[in-house]
């Protein structure tokens, strides 16, 4: 991003730009100098975007140096652009038109070994994690028993607000004359008294599912693959695996794909029929049995130095504002860019939010193949949002557009940013996992979790998620670090949010000082010595994306 001029009012992304950010409220009359001084003609809320010049209808609308939108009614130099005058637009694509050069970030100060889990099989984790898995959405209530038991007699529940209930009855209970909710002293923030029966053991997490039966066969089978993914990651040390029996997605269909993705898999799979076991409590009684053996030797396994190469990092945004894209995707793009420079992998997932920088993906890529089947599983996605009546244009969301984001192609330029700057080395369809080391690009939805969720089963160890609203979104094994685009809303919702990259928006700060902190911050994180707020809440997200449209 070649940031061309800014003051403290606003910001010139690229000298080929015919509109500006908004850093702040602007009035209607006031002046703001950039490379030229504009009279503001409309009051202009904080992140949106203003023309630089007169723009007729029909001329394109330039951003990041890129054409992001089109003008279908006349925007007057100094007024805001909105859905009323402003489409999205693409520009045309080729075959690779440019050489590309990137010159790595220096990182021979950074961290370059982090202590976590070297496996028997090859894989390497950040965590260490028993994982339970339904094979179909019969097995939910079972799950739900399991759960509740294991939880709570493991010392692994910290349901805080089952504290907050108890205060509140306590108060009704005894006529209190004060509001009952003003008589509670209570805190989710508090720590846990109940102590672990297995310390090493990081969580016992349950992927619960809507699918494996009935629908589409084909998302069966996507659930299938996605659950082998979660199996033979590196974050798992042990599964129990409980299924009904007669459903679409069968035992012997995940073993096939847990053994194409990992044929030298070590891990214990236990597998559970309900139908072969008889009752409910023949089940649930031998499927906590092998579950706390598997427990008891998973609990022997400690952290240890892993070079930091062997790292796989997914980068993700949700609930992204009209900063998303000069701050907090900046900064995830110079950690991907530290991390590729150290021998890593980072996976860039989302789809619909690559729309409209197709050319510069076609020019990173490592060759024309890896190219060719990006464009390929693009059309391919175009073409079934075609088929509902409906395209990537829909992706912005309410809240996207109120921010500043009023075209998608406005979103994901900013949104690839995330990725850095590195070459591409592979393309993967959703729930491929990673094989080639360095920046891949993954087939997901634009929806967070199921983006999310196919990060995870791809390989990615831990998720840098930049957010620009807020969301809670995590992971059942996989931390989830959420940087904010804002100061404000890291203020204001800081019991969801990890990380700031608000500062970069005044620019007290440059992206590549944030990107070495977040780089730390990701470092503790996968060495177990800081825990996400996702994991603090046990904020568990799993979707599967059943492949119709999501966007």
């Amino acid at each position: 991003m070649k940031s061309n001029h800014q003051s403290k009012d606003a910001l010139l992304i690229d000298a080929k730009d015919n509109v500006a950010v908004a850093l702040q409220n602007l009035k209607k009359n006031s002046i703001v100098t950039l490379d030229r001084s504009i009279e503001i003609k409309e009051d202009i809320q904080v992140k949106h975007k203003f023309a630089l010049q007169d723009l007729k209808v029909g001329v394109t609308i330039m951003m990041y140096g890129v054409i992001v939108g089109k003008v279908q009614k006349p925007i007057l130099m100094g007024q805001m652009l909105t859905v009323e005058n402003t489409n999205h637009f693409i520009g045309s694509l080729s075959e690779k038109n440019a050489e590309y050069l990137w010159v790595p970030p220096d990182s021979k100060d950074m961290a370059s070994t982090f202590s976590g889990y070297d496996r028997k099989d090859g894989t390497v984790g950040t965590s260490n994690y028993w994982l339970i898995v339904p094979m179909v959405f019969c097995q939910n209530r079972n799950l739900r028993v399991m759960k509740e038991s294991l939880h709570k007699a493991l010392g692994y529940s910290t349901n805080h607000y089952e504290d907050y209930v108890n205060q509140l009855v306590g108060a009704y209970e005894s006529n209190s004359t004060k509001d009952v909710s003003d008589t509670a002293d209570f805190s989710i923030h508090k720590k846990a008294t109940t102590s672990k029966t297995f310390p090493n053991i990081d969580g016992i997490q349950f992927l619960n599912h809507d699918g494996g039966c009935g629908g589409d066969r084909h998302d069966s089978q996507t659930l299938v693959q996605l659950l082998a993914g979660y199996i033979c990651h590196g974050n798992v040390a042990g599964v129990t695996v409980l299924g009904l029996g007669c459903e679409h997605a069968q035992f012997s269909h995940l073993e096939k794909a847990i053994h194409q993705i990992n044929p030298n898999i070590q891990k214990p799979i236990n597998f559970l029929s309900q139908q072969k076991e008889g009752t409910e409590e023949q089940l649930l009684k031998k499927a906590i049995k092998v579950t706390f053996e598997g427990l008891v030797e998973a609990n022997k396994i400690k952290r240890e130095e892993i070079d930091v190469s062997k790292l796989i990092v997914g980068v993700e945004c949700g609930g992204s504002d009209g900063f998303s894209g000069i701050s907090s995707n900046v900064v995830l793009g110079e950690v991907s860019d530290f991390f590729v420079k150290q021998g890593a992998s980072v996976i860039l997932s989302e789809f619909p939010e690559l729309c409209g920088v197709e050319q510069e993906i076609v020019n990173r890529c490592n060759s024309s193949e890896i190219s060719e089947r990006f464009l390929s599983l693009m059309a391919s996605y175009e073409s079934l949002a075609n088929s509902k009546g409906s395209s990537f244009s829909s992706n912005p969301s309410p809240g996207n557009i109120k921010d500043g984001l009023i075209t998608d192609a406005i979103k994901s330029a900013g949104a690839v940013k995330k990725g850095g700057a590195s070459p591409i080395v592979a393309v993967l369809d959703y729930t491929e996992v990673l094989k080639t080391k360095g920046l891949n690009l993954l087939c997901t939805p634009g929806n967070d979790v199921e983006s999310t969720t196919g990060l995870v089963a791809s390989g990615a160890h831990l998720i840098l998620f930049s957010t620009g609203l807020g969301t809670p979104t995590g992971n059942p094994i996989a931390p989830v670090i959420k940087v904010s685009s804002n100061t404000d809303l890291y203020q204001k919702m800081n019991d969801i949010i990890d990380f700031d990259a608000g500062p970069i928006i005044g620019g007290s700060v440059t992206p590549n000082e944030l990107g070495k902190e977040l780089h730390e911050l990701c470092i503790k994180v996968a060495s177990g010595e800081q825990s996400t707020k996702a994991q603090i809440l046990n904020q568990d997200d799993f979707i599967l994306w059943k492949r119709g449209i999501s966007l």
